[in-house]
């Protein structure tokens, strides 16, 4: 008994810790509209009327964050929880890859 609940806590976990972007966009149709987290440093940040998108970066790679409730300012870390989204424009331009935001935590 005890032994099945140390599995299944580990098991919780596991599901629970961020990815690395670069494993994100190494394999993107792996994790196309599936929710995932990462942590990164936001490197760039555009936002009006609440809404806009910014890009982080965690060491194995960048990858953009698109949002509908305002963004953090760039050098903030940040977690960010969304969907994965491969090809996706942003203002007509192709992105590649990105992240349409459920929620973001500033540390």
């Amino acid at each position: 008994m005890r032994l099945s609940i140390l599995v299944f806590a580990a098991l919780l976990l596991a599901g629970c810790a961020p990815l690395t972007i670069g494993r994100i966009t190494a394999d993107p149709s792996r994790y196309q509209n599936r929710t995932v987290r990462v942590s990164g440093t936001v490197t760039t940040s555009v936002g009006l009327l609440g809404k806009g998108g910014y890009q982080i970066a965690d060491g194995t790679g960048r990858i953009y964050v698109i949002s509908g409730r305002g963004v953090p300012s760039r050098g903030s870390r940040v977690v960010v929880t969304g969907r994965v989204v491969p090809g996706a424009e942003v203002l007509g331009t192709p992105v590649g890859v990105t992240i349409r935001e459920e929620s973001h935590k500033v540390r």
